[in-house]
């Protein structure tokens, strides 16, 4: 793994131990209850509210996300080193 790549995830792991990440994501997740498929008005209205709920989902999920990835890139790196 580059010392840049290496950079980028500690620079989010820095972000999700802030109180300001945690706040935002409860503020994002008490926001999912205006969501209620039961005042859909249209077929137009229920692509909105998916497209809207995709996008909280993924940022709800990006800490997993982003330590997934750093994971597996990890193994990556070391599955290499280990064949050299």
């Amino acid at each position: 793994m580059t010392p840049e790549v290496e950079k980028y995830y500690e620079t989010y792991f820095d972000l999700f131990t802030t109180e300001a990440w945690k706040q935002f994501i409860t503020d994002i997740q008490g926001n999912l209850a205006q969501y209620n498929i039961r005042s859909v008005e249209d077929e137009k209205d229920l692509k909105y509210k998916q497209g809207q709920l995709y996008v909280i989902d993924h940022v709800i999920n990006w800490e997993t996300l982003i330590r997934n990835a750093y994971d597996e890139l990890q193994k990556e790196t070391e599955d290499a080193s280990q064949d050299i």
